[in-house]
């Protein structure tokens, strides 16, 4: 007991600011003060009786070793209000007035003062506890009240799971200035007005010009115009100078006139339903599309602004942004990530219910994903098409998902104009100053239906009573600056005809232009890109790549740098690349990979790959990061070219995602056209996660938004008796997509075919996705290797030939792809059959069906011609074949049955049946149909 008897002299502002420190962050205090406070809060918490402690010794600490230590009154007075507080910066969120249509549901317990084991009594009774959070010694009555005024009124803040002590006090003292209220002048609660003003005039403009027609108005959400307006203005003069913002289709029309300065009359044009200036071009709904402008703010500085397009996949284009965001930053932006911002604007259903959000925030912090913090803002709705928010979340908040990265999330009334744009400097504050992300939760409502020709009273009635008889955020504001003298009954009115009298104008002018015009989105970043159409695609491009040069770049890639100690294994690995090249001139898969991508980057291109496990390949092929054995130092030697290191290569394992992953590098290609931006997928039918990436974007963007885009697919692709999920890349998915112009398909078979391909991607003058089915075996297989002067002399070849076959004498002419080559070539030389061709079909789209028809006219002696595939019947490229190649009805089929699974799970079944249609392609009078 006398080894704390100071507790009575003591000042008690002292163990009040420890205590507070303890509550925040246990281990920031010292050991044996960390175990008294165990005590205190032991001895707070625990049954009296049960403790062997008289009644009414609360005060009590009881210690590690068991003795009780009692604690004078005043000092534990002091701890329960530090209890108070921590549980109003803990809890207050959910005892605020955020919710502008409805009843908030009730939590317990609340936090009455009689819960932390203070009383009426107390009310006058001044604490030192008040130091701590900025007011000084302060009666507990006063202490509440700033409470309450900080975290229950219009803005409830969660931030006190962050583990970050700094972070945790950066945002206290934010909170505690003006007790967490603006206190904006004159001007700028006018300009807060002006922007409303604008967000509820443009709605109720196109209300009755265009009545029935889909607009997804913002109604009910209106403050999110003045939120995005305060941003752009703030991060502007903090230095921004680009912004990348992704939001789906409610309120997008109204953040497109107001915010990014789209000219209404285009909207109008689109309202009309016009046709396209352009011939080839299917265009999109008009809360589709993407734009790209530029702003001057309040202060003169000029900001690049992007709205990405999104398809109806609410949050898709959550990846896109920041797939956007990543390739601005490493172009132009590597010295201050901060000056590319990207802000997320997303529905609360949306938000809550689907996946790649979840995969998108799990990114921010990734090396190979991370953009330097996101600004995300939910316009929340509180219902999801007709479904209630307690049908939609199991959680509390739909942004709970935010609190995976410890990030601050705000909670705000959405009628409440002014604290949504203070809320809105503070994500801003804090994103620029800590580069991480933050959340803005507007709680709001949806004037209308899921549409505006939907009926909403059907499914929430009650809901939809009280919404209809509440005034919009403007006229909420504009009372509020009329009480306070800032403004005039006619200010209003004055500015929604002034407002109303421009957009007729733009109405005026559009109903006089005949056809829409698309604005291409991100325009500056493809100059001297051109759109092209499939015949263009098939033509040729030069490839080739000095001899010399290439010798440079294989000397870099195989040679590990001295000094350091590597496994036995990978030293080897890397000598017999040295061997391959220089000794024998036989190159692997590996080799040949690597070397196009070394003579990319020494001609100025950047590559980026991601994906699961790219760094080494799933099969151990690529090595293209090598760690030393005692440090695992990460050594990358295609970023060691010497002079001729002209360009970057940046490899990164992705987290176990498709969806996000392959969204994110979609939308880094979109950005980077001179990046040959490469996604894996540890097996090929692992796509399949990121479909609607694949439906959305890379299958039909150019169609829909004008968008070119090179990203490259790899897509592991073979049946070695591996299963169901580890056999296909579902090739017929992909080839099922494929239509006039939009993407190429290839399943190559040599080193050198593969170098070509890469380079193709990078040195035509257009971009389209490329899908490459690649192989598996083959990686080590002893006959799939190039020389190379193939490599550097060659070009892509979209059909190779049998090289070996005599056209006079053969009898069956094999068509075929990919890996199933190297099995009939085998099975050929087993059978010494010299009257069967095989040919190799290695650009599956476009298809090269000129060349083919020239092949089947050189192989005149042929009488049965065949299409040979490992895939079932209804898989594969046979059905592609059947649509694009009118020969192919005269074909005999050998493949697999009818299968609903790709593969069998047995691999002696799976052997039987591939050793069939082997069989079958040399025997014709076989039923293929027995195949089993």
């Amino acid at each position: 007991m006398d080894k704390y008897s100071f507790l009575n002299a003591a000042h008690t502002s002292f163990f009040a600011e420890l205590y507070d420190k303890y509550l925040t962050n246990p281990d920031s205090i010292e050991p044996s003060w960390r175990a008294f406070f165990q005590g205190f809060d032991f001895g707070l918490e625990g049954s009296l009786e049960d403790l062997g402690i008289e009644s009414g010794k609360s005060g009590m600490v009881i210690l590690s070793n068991g003795k009780q230590v009692e604690m004078p009154e005043t000092l534990q007075k002091e701890f329960q209000v530090i209890r108070l507080i921590d549980g109003y910066r803990s809890r207050g969120h959910l005892f605020t007035e955020t919710n502008p249509v409805r009843e908030r549901r009730k939590y317990e317990p609340t936090l009455d003062i009689a819960n932390f084991g203070l009383s009426d009594e107390d009310l006058n009774t001044v604490f030192d506890a008040g130091k701590i959070i900025g007011i000084g010694s302060s009666t507990l009555r006063e202490i509440v009240g700033h409470l309450e005024r900080i975290y229950c009124d219009a803005i409830g803040v969660e931030y006190m799971y962050i583990r970050t002590p700094e972070r945790i006090q950066w945002i206290q003292d934010w909170l505690n200035v003006n007790d967490n209220h603006p206190s904006f002048n004159a001007d700028e609660k006018k300009n807060i007005l002006r922007k409303l003003n604008e967000a509820v005039s443009f709605e109720s403009f196109l209300h009755t010009k265009y009545v029935g027609q889909k607009r997804f108005s913002l109604e009910g959400g209106e403050t999110l115009i003045p939120a995005l307006d305060v941003i752009i203005e703030k991060a502007a003069d903090a230095g921004v100078k680009q912004f990348v913002m992704g939001m789906a289709h409610r309120g997008r029309l109204n953040v497109l006139t107001n915010i990014f300065g789209k000219s209404p009359k285009d909207i109008f044009s689109e309202f009309d339903g016009k046709d396209y200036e352009e011939t080839i071009f299917d265009g999109d709904v008009k809360y589709h599309l993407g734009w790209t402008s530029m702003r001057e703010t309040d202060s003169g500085k000029m900001v690049n602004m992007n709205i990405a397009p999104n398809p109806s996949h609410l949050e898709t284009v959550n990846s896109i942004v920041e797939g956007i965001t990543r390739a601005k930053q490493d172009r132009d932006h590597q010295n201050n990530i901060s000056e590319v911002l990207p802000i997320l604007v997303h529905g609360d259903a949306a938000f809550a219910g689907q996946g790649v959000v979840y995969e998108v925030i799990q990114m921010a912090r990734l090396d190979g994903y991370q953009t330097g913090g996101t600004i995300h803002i939910v316009v929340n709705n509180q219902i999801g098409f007709t479904t209630n928010y307690l049908d939609g979340r199991s959680s509390t908040y739909c942004t709970d998902v935010g609190k995976v990265t410890l990030s601050p999330v705000l909670h705000v009334n959405a009628d409440d104009a002014e604290a949504v744009v203070h809320a809105s400097t503070f994500a801003l504050e804090y994103r620029m100053r800590y580069k991480r992300d933050v959340f803005l939760d507007l709680l709001g409502y949806r004037k209308y239906g899921h549409n505006e020709g939907d009926e909403p009273k059907f499914t929430q009635p009650l809901l939809y009573k009280s919404i209809s008889k509440h005034k919009n955020p403007r006229d909420i504001y504009a009372e509020r600056l009329l009480a306070e003298g800032i403004i005039d009954k006619d200010y209003v009115k004055t500015l929604e005809t002034e407002y109303k009298k421009s957009l007729e104008e733009d109405l005026m002018d559009s109903r006089k232009i005949e056809k829409t015009r698309i604005t291409p989105f991100m325009e500056d970043e493809w100059e001297g890109f051109t759109q092209v159409v499939e015949d263009a695609m098939l033509g040729p491009v030069d490839t080739s790549f000095d001899l010399k040069k290439l010798d440079e770049v294989a000397k870099s890639i195989t040679a590990l740098p001295e000094g350091k100690k590597f496994l036995r294994k990978l030293e080897r690995l890397v000598d017999s690349r040295r061997k391959m090249y220089f000794e024998d001139n036989q190159l692997d898969w590996a080799m040949g990979e690597l070397l196009a991508y070394g003579s990319l980057i020494e001609e100025g291109f950047d590559v980026r790959m991601t994906g699961q496990d790219v760094e080494r390949g799933t099969f151990s092929h690529r090595h293209a990061v090598i760690k030393t054995e005692m440090h695992e130092e990460e050594v990358v030697l295609l970023n060691d070219l010497g002079k001729n290191q002209n360009g970057k290569f940046h490899i990164y394992n992705s987290l176990l995602s498709e969806y996000a992953v392959v969204g994110f590098d979609y939308g880094y290609a979109m950005a980077s056209p001179k990046t040959l931006t490469i996604w894996e997928a540890q097996f090929g039918d692992f796509s399949n996660g990121a479909q609607i990436i694949i439906d959305q974007y890379i299958s039909s963007a150019e169609d829909k938004w004008k968008l070119q885009n090179g990203l490259v697919l790899l897509l592991p692709h073979g049946y070695e008796g591996q299963g169901a999920e580890h056999s296909s890349g579902r090739m017929e998915r992909y080839l099922q997509l494929c239509a006039k112009d939009n993407m190429f398909v290839a399943d190559v078979t040599t080193p050198a075919n593969m170098f070509h391909l890469l380079r193709r991607q990078m040195k035509a003058n257009f971009r389209k996705p490329l899908v490459i089915f690649t192989p598996k075996s083959l990686l080590r297989h002893p006959k799939v290797l190039s020389t190379k002067e193939e490599m550097a002399n060659g070009s892509f070849q979209m059909v190779i030939d049998d090289d070996t076959a005599k056209a006079s004498n053969i009898k069956t002419l094999v068509f075929c792809t990919g890996k199933f080559y190297y099995d009939l070539l085998e099975q050929r030389e087993k059978l010494q059959r010299d009257d069967v061709a095989l040919v190799r079909l290695e650009q599956l789209f476009p298809l090269p069906a000129q060349e083919i028809r020239k092949i089947i006219k050189k192989y005149k002696s042929a009488d049965d011609i065949v299409w040979a595939q490992e895939e079932p019947r209804n898989m594969g490229a046979w059905g592609h074949l059947l649509m694009h190649l009118e020969e192919a009805k005269q074909f005999r089929v050998a493949s697999r049955r009818f299968y609903g699974a790709p593969a069998a799970g047995s691999a002696v079944r799976s052997q039987r049946r591939h050793a069939q249609v082997i069989e079958y392609v040399f025997d014709k009078g076989k039923d293929n149909m027995l195949i089993r």
